[in-house]
């Protein structure tokens, strides 16, 4: 007869190793799922998933800071509308691109505005705006 070690078979000893056994089973099993991939931390979903809306956020907001110098200078309602069309379009295309396990907390990109207009890979010919506004401030002063 194998021995026990002093424990009778049966007693909360047993039950409490056996518990033991199957959480570290339980563990062992999810880990896997993990490392797999088929299994999701709820922390980590919703870690990515604020990511994404503050992109989309700031991706939003910049739009009509971008916007309101070149729309100022139309005076067609179908011409204001294709160009608030664009730079949405943009921002979205640029979001669909978004990977928050690569670009978190990294909303650099999303509020810097471009130099001339706007650029669209669906416009044919460059637009022939000025710039509107004073001239921007130089970087030092000079003595």
């Amino acid at each position: 007869m194998a021995s026990t070690g002093g424990v009778k078979i049966g007693s909360s000893y047993d039950e409490a190793r056996t518990r033991k056994v199957n959480a570290e089973a339980e563990i062992a099993e999810l880990e896997l799922a993990k490392t797999k991939g088929a299994l999701a931390i709820v922390d980590e979903v919703v870690s990515a998933w604020s990511d994404t809306l503050s992109s989309l956020k700031a991706k939003i907001t910049t739009i009509p800071s971008k916007a309101a110098p070149i729309v100022a200078s139309e005076d067609k309602a179908g011409e204001c509308q294709r160009i608030l069309d664009d730079l949405i379009r943009e921002a979205l295309e640029e979001l669909s691109n978004y990977d928050p396990k690569i670009d978190a907390g990294n909303t650099q990109g999303a509020s810097e505005a471009p130099e001339e207009g706007y650029a669209s890979s669906e416009t044919t010919s460059a637009p022939k705006r000025k710039r509107v506004g004073r001239p921007r401030k130089t970087a030092g002063l000079s003595k």
